[in-house]
């Protein structure tokens, strides 16, 4: 028996046994009636600690229970025992689900929660970043009437979730790349992940252009070569034919071998994760050197001009940085029409970074190509371009220098209005020399009136 029905039985019995000794001392009726009070105080009593159990369970959660009697206050002290546990539990998986929310809308992915009949119950912010979804205003809506592409109403309607989809959005006038992808999970309820792939794919899209232009670049030559040696090998020339056809073939020789040389750097660039150099040098000298150079190049074709600007030391690899420069005078010299003007300057800046320019009389980038300019093999004018004798990587090749030296690359052109190829050194690359030893060493003074070097 437990202890709480033999409690329970104490006071029956003691009515019982009041009534039994009462009908002994003084008859039935007064047996009776003593068993009757009895009975009705014990159901009093009971009455009464319903009544407090019901104001206490209507009361605050928080409420400390009433005070009860017998066997009732250990009732009301087992079941605070047990609300307090329960309370507790609650207070924990709040937490988790809090912290759950938290989590769920730091994740760099829109994560969206779906029910069995694919209505929108939850999506974090990123969903809304990315999606457009709004997790108050689209709440029960079904998730295939606000994500209409065709591909992913198809994903949706086939049932099999294993692999993503891809699907293109235009959100504020950005254009994106996502993948979607729904994880079923609970009872026929799912979550839609999407992830921003739009890099992913334009490094992708790079790579095939990549191969497919080496290809092209490649075939071309070796075209022209296999022809010239089909002709050589079935007709009989005459030496100057001969000579000719032969002159012709080293030509496609030599821009197939300028084509692996840049391909070769830019590799050795690409793959380099070795800190530079931390190589010193004068950037007065090097800028001499580029000048005879744009002037070798162009033949005296064009006005070469040459402002030397503040003397500065640059820190950082020579070798790379003058392969950088040079290609900058090369793409000017080669696209700016003979009669036209190259001019090369160099300034540090008041808040000491270092400046190198290139400005042409050229003709011109329109806007839209400004921001592929860098990329491998890309062309305004891919005729142009080969007539020129470029291989479509210098300006990569730029690309990957300046980021191995924290620089920039400023583009301002226009068609038919030359173009301005701008490297910004950092400063803590760029080491302005005093003005006493740049006056002893024979270089420019810090003076505005900066010397001019101009040539044919």
């Amino acid at each position: 028996m437990s202890p709480v029905f033999r409690s329970g039985l104490i006071a029956p019995a003691g009515v019982v046994g009041a009534a039994l000794v009462t009908w002994a001392a003084a008859g039935p009726g007064w047996g009776l009636a003593v068993s009757i009070a009895g009975f009705l105080a014990i159901v009093a009593f009971h009455l009464w600690h319903i009544g407090l159990i019901t104001a206490w369970a209507r009361g605050p959660l928080d409420a400390l229970p009433p005070e009860g009697r017998g066997t009732w206050a250990d009732a009301f002290s087992a079941i605070y025992r047990r609300v307090r546990v329960r309370s507790a539990y609650q207070r924990d998986l709040k937490l988790t689900i809090a912290r759950f929310r938290e989590a769920a809308e730091a994740i760099p992915d829109g994560v969206v929660l779906l029910d069995a009949s694919n209505r929108i119950e939850w999506a974090n912010p990123r969903a809304h970043a990315q999606l457009g979804l709004d997790p108050d205003r689209d709440r029960g809506q079904p998730i295939v009437n606000l994500l209409r592409q065709p591909e992913f109403l198809r994903y949706v309607d086939t049932g099999d979730y294993g692999e993503s989809v891809l699907v293109e959005t235009n959100l504020d006038g950005a254009r994106r790349t996502l993948s979607l992808q729904l994880v079923p999970y609970g009872i026929e309820e799912k979550l839609l992940l999407s992830h921003d792939v739009t890099q992913v794919e334009l490094v992708a899209r790079m790579r095939r252009d990549f191969i497919a232009n080496v290809s092209h670049e490649l075939k071309t030559p070796l075209t022209v070569i296999a022809g010239f040696v089909e002709t050589m090998q079935d007709i009989e020339l005459d030496p100057r034919q001969r000579a000719r056809y032969l002159g012709l073939m080293h030509d496609q020789t030599r821009n197939m071998q300028r084509l692996v040389d840049d391909l070769l750097a830019l590799s050795a660039l690409e793959s380099e994760h070795a800190p530079i150099a931390d190589e010193r040098f004068a950037i007065l000298p090097l800028m001499l050197e580029l000048s005879a150079d744009a002037k070798a190049l162009s033949g005296g074709r064009h006005a070469v001009e040459l402002d030397l600007g503040r003397a500065a030391s640059v820190s950082g690899s020579r070798d790379e940085i003058r392969s950088a420069f040079a290609n900058l005078v090369s793409n000017a010299i080669r696209y700016t029409p003979p009669g036209g003007r190259i001019a090369l300057a160099w300034r540090v800046e008041p808040q000491g970074a270092g400046v190198f320019s290139v400005t042409d009389t050229g003709i011109g980038i329109g806007k839209e190509h400004l921001p592929r300019l860098t990329e491998r093999f890309y062309r305004v004018d891919r005729s142009r371009s080969r007539a020129t004798g470029g291989t479509g990587l210098g300006l990569a090749i730029v690309k990957h220098v300046l980021l191995r030296h924290q620089a920039d690359l400023e583009i301002a052109s226009a068609p038919g209005a030359g173009s301005t190829f701008s490297v910004r050194l950092p400063a803590r690359r760029v080491h302005p020399e005093p003005a006493a030893d740049a006056a002893a060493n024979g270089d420019a003074p810090t003076s505005t009136a900066s010397p001019r070097e101009t040539g044919p």
